[in-house]
């Protein structure tokens, strides 16, 4: 098949994309004090506005690779980008809490569908160079971190000359843009003719090379999300640092994860991936236990850096791993894994919160140790589980 799409063009929609689903996952967070304000929200409300955001990108993961497969990527992102915009401009304007828990639903689903979108697009486009294709979804991570970082960054910036609310409103009309950019960008042409049968998508449920690998990210993003979630509480109550102190060691770990997938970008050109992944889960042994063991005052953060620098490897190679194993379904595939996914966040989450409730806080460490040796165990049985079939 000719390719009729520019690499560099169509890539950049793909960081573009992935850039909104840094906003998106860190919008909620940046928002909710404001909210809660507004609105004036119980714990018990609260807890439900959080819970939204992930139902929505847990029903967009779901939904977003059999469209791909089937229609290629063109609609789909800029479906998407209409929803996150409907979404933001509903936080920014309604005074309706119906129209919220909407808005709010409706970012998580178009996020959830633009994430792996994005990655399945550049895993597509990346087909041709195996070797790249690694590097090429670390580098599409990168955009992650600047879109969760961004976003808190310029909400400080502006807060002192404008609300929240019309800053939001402001990002939503932006949004227009990349719609923009969609339009006018040629993307890959759909790899089935048909729907994939079920009886195919069912061969890839049962497939336990497949299963593996989502089971290696099950663990990954439930360790980040726990990191997210709860480091900042662990850090001031276990740790005895001051608030603005314990967000600032939580941005050090969303940097540490950003920069890393720029090295991965390189280093993945010249060494194997499963190496990489080996020392990334070792990374991130160590980084637990510097904080469940700390014997000087900056151990904490060393430690949160490790992290984020042992984190920052694991989606890039799995979804490699993962689009050779099903190079014509990669859409569908991506789907599955990323299902896996979000549900290890959202139950090693769920779980966090009940041992904080009957234990204390300072469990937060225990789990992401035994998270920690869980990811070594399966990622060392899936190696060599998958070794016989695409190359590591």
């Amino acid at each position: 098949m000719v390719k009729q799409f520019n690499f560099r063009r169509t890539f950049a929609a793909a960081c573009m994309g992935m850039l909104l689903f840094g906003v998106v996952i860190i919008t909620l967070g940046s928002m909710l004090p404001s909210l809660v304000t507004k609105f004036q929200l119980d714990e018990i409300k609260a807890g439900t506005l959080t819970a939204l955001l992930p139902s929505g990108i847990l029903v967009g993961s779901l939904v977003f690779g059999p469209i791909v497969d089937r229609h290629s990527y063109k609609y789909l992102l800029i479906t998407c980008v209409v929803l996150i915009m409907i979404g933001i401009e509903g936080i920014a304007f309604t005074e309706n809490m119906q129209v919220l828990h909407f808005s709010i639903f409706s970012i998580g689903l178009g996020g959830g569908a633009i994430n792996g979108g994005t990655n399945a697009l550049v895993a597509d486009i990346s087909n041709s160079n195996p070797s790249r294709q690694s590097a090429n979804l670390s580098l599409l991570g990168v955009f992650f971190g600047v879109g969760a970082l961004g976003m808190p960054s310029l909400l400080g910036l502006l807060s002192e000359s404008f609300t929240n609310y019309h800053i939001l409103a402001v990002i939503g009309l932006v949004l227009i843009l990349p719609i923009l950019f969609f339009t006018f960008t040629k993307f890959p042409q759909p790899k089935q003719a048909r729907s994939i049968p079920l009886k195919n998508i069912l061969g890839m449920i049962k497939d336990t090379s497949l299963l593996l690998l989502g089971l290696i990210l099950f663990f990954q993003s439930g360790v980040e999300g726990i990191v997210n979630n709860w480091v900042t509480l662990f850090l001031q109550t276990d740790a005895n640092f001051l608030p603005e102190d314990a967000l600032y060691v939580l941005s050090l770990f969303i940097l540490s994860l950003t920069i890393t997938r720029i090295l991965l970008a390189i280093l993945l050109n010249f060494i194997r991936p499963y190496i990489i992944l080996i020392i990334s889960v070792l990374m991130v042994v160590i980084g637990t236990l510097c904080l469940i063991m700390p014997e000087v005052p900056a151990q904490e953060i060393i430690g949160l850096v490790l992290l984020g620098a042992g984190l920052a490897a694991g989606f890039p190679v799995i979804l490699g791993y993962a689009s050779a194993l099903y190079p014509k379904s990669s859409g569908t595939v991506f789907s599955l894994v990323f299902v896996i996914a979000l549900a290890g966040n959202i139950l090693l989450n769920f779980m966090m919160g009940i041992f904080a409730h009957n234990q204390g806080v300072g469990v937060f460490t225990k789990l992401l140790l035994i998270c920690a040796v869980c990811l070594i165990v399966v990622l060392l049985i899936t190696l060599n589980k998958i070794s016989s079939k695409i190359k590591i």
